[in-house]
Order: structure tokens, then C-alpha cells, then sequence
């Protein structure tokens, strides 16, 4: 595997022969807790990965065994001005903008910050002992980096104020049930359940996946017209790709697809 640099206690992994990069939040001993400083770094980790066409899938996990992150460095947050506070949630959708698949491979702790994190991911792949919460209401505060958003939507107002108001630790499979996690594996699993869905996703046009991923993500915010015709004008796009020449190609064929991303 590939180091590519480092940044706050995040670690950034490339591994050419399965066309990914892992983003590895590298803290253990303090359960992965991510600094301002890190998510100040965070968008520029992706803009570098976003550029680098030999990587397909991105993963992001923490290192360890006990969490994927436990949230920030609570004490930094009186020292940081409310402005540069008011914008964390830019930095935090930088899994969300990528036009690349971004899988979450959440163990144990994953709260606060790190859950907002694994929420802008377009996969979350759980160990059965991952714990979610947004626990800012014990500070007297509310999540700011997108957590009361992304979650009401993915599982609406009741279920949302349910866990946010309270603080409440959801434990995996009650979230897989509420839909805020793709699928819950025993922890000695999901570094194999995580690659299973990698092979799945380098073998599709990473084309396709961009726009694919754009759309669904229109999807969120527009009304339904305005989302059907986006489908279709994204629809017609993909047409004229040598990718789908050689989708349909393969399909005739009755031969796997050699995608090249043009």
C-alpha cells in the first residue's frame, strides 16, 4: 500500500491493484477524535483524491479496533471563533461532493463528528459492535456538521429527534432497521464485507458512478420534476460515452466490461 502524506492524525492509503485509497483517521488512543485542524484538511484530502483517476473507491475507517471516531477534540471548540464554527459542515460534505463512491467502515464509537462524517459517505458498512450518536446535547449544544440534516432525512423528524434530542448510542442493527446504515456484519468480517462491496463498484463505469451519485444526491434536494429531468438529461449524457458503447458491447458479447472512464 502506497502512503501518500500526512496530515492531523489522518492517515491517507492508496492501494493501486484494488484502485482505492483509504483515509484513515489515526488516533487510537484517543478513540480517533478529529481536530479542527483535520477537518480544516479534510476537503483537500478528497480535492487530491477526487483528481487521481487510478483511484476508483474511496474508504474512510479509523485505526484500532475500538472506534471509527469518538467526535472532536471537545476542549477546541472554545477556542475556535463562531465563524469558522458556522462552517464545519462545508468541510465535513467533502465524502458527499466527491464524484467518487465513499464507503464508511465504522467500528465500535462512532459519534459526533465522525458520525456526521460516515453519514456524507455514500456506504456504511458496520461491525455489530458500532455504537452511533450525536451526543452534543450533553454540552449543551447541537450537532453542526450536518448530523440533525442528513439524519432526519435518512430516517425522518420522529426517529431523528428521537436520538439528537436525547443523545441516545444507537447500536448497529437498530440503525441498519432505521436505515442509517447499508448493512451490519460480525466485526471479523467487515474488512472482507467492505472489499466484497469495493469489487462491486471498480467493475462499473466510474462515469456512470459519477453521475449516478450525482443524481441521487439531486434527488435529496429537488422537486420530483425537477429530479426526473434531471435523470433523463444525465440519461442522455451517458449515451454518448465510450463506456456505454462498450456496456452494450460486452452485453451482446455475453462478456464482462473493460470500463475505461471516457
Amino acid at each position: 500500500m502506497e502512503a501518500v502524506k500526512q496530515y492531523d492524525h489522518i492517515r491517507v492509503e492508496k492501494n493501486p491493484e484494488k484502485k482505492t485509497a483509504t483515509i484513515v483517521f489515526d488516533r487510537p488512543e484517543k478513540m480517533n477524535y478529529i481536530s479542527m485542524l483535520a477537518r480544516s484538511q479534510f476537503p483537500e484530502i478528497f480535492d487530491e483524491l477526487n483528481k487521481d483517476d487510478d483511484v476508483r473507491v474511496i474508504i474512510i475507517k479509523g485505526e484500532g479496533d475500538k472506534a471509527f471516531s469518538a467526535g472532536g477534540n471537545i476542549p477546541e471548540f472554545l477556542e475556535v471563533h463562531q465563524e469558522e464554527l458556522s462552517h464545519l459542515a462545508v468541510n465535513v460534505a467533502a465524502p458527499e461532493r466527491s464524484p467518487k463512491p465513499v464507503i464508511a467502515q465504522l467500528q465500535g464509537y462512532t459519534f459526533g463528528v465522525g458520525f456526521e462524517i460516515a453519514m456524507a459517505c455514500d456506504f456504511r458498512i458496520a461491525a455489530d459492535d458500532t455504537l452511533l450518536a450525536l451526543p452534543e446535547m450533553n454540552l449543551g449544544m447541537i450537532p453542526g456538521s450536518g448530523g440533525t440534516q442528513r439524519v432526519a432525512k435518512a430516517v425522518g423528524l420522529t426517529r431523528a429527534k428521537d436520538m439528537i434530542m436525547r443523545a441516545r448510542r444507537i447500536p448497529a442493527e437498530e440503525a441498519y432497521q432505521w436505515g442509517l446504515i447499508t448493512k451490519v456484519v460480525p466485526k471479523e468480517e467487515l474488512e472482507s464485507a467492505v472489499d466484497s462491496l469495493v469489487e462491486e463498484l471498480v467493475n462499473f463505469s466510474p462515469l456512470a458512478l459519477k453521475v449516478c451519485k450525482q443524481v441521487l444526491n439531486a434527488a435529496d434536494e429537488t422537486p420530483l420534476s425537477a429530479g426526473i429531468e434531471i435523470e433523463g438529461k444525465s440519461y442522455g449524457l451517458l449515451r454518448t460515452t465510450e463506456d456505454f458503447k462498450e456496456g452494450v458491447e460486452a452485453f451482446v458479447e455475453k462478456r464482462k466490461p473493460n470500463f475505461k472512464g471516457k
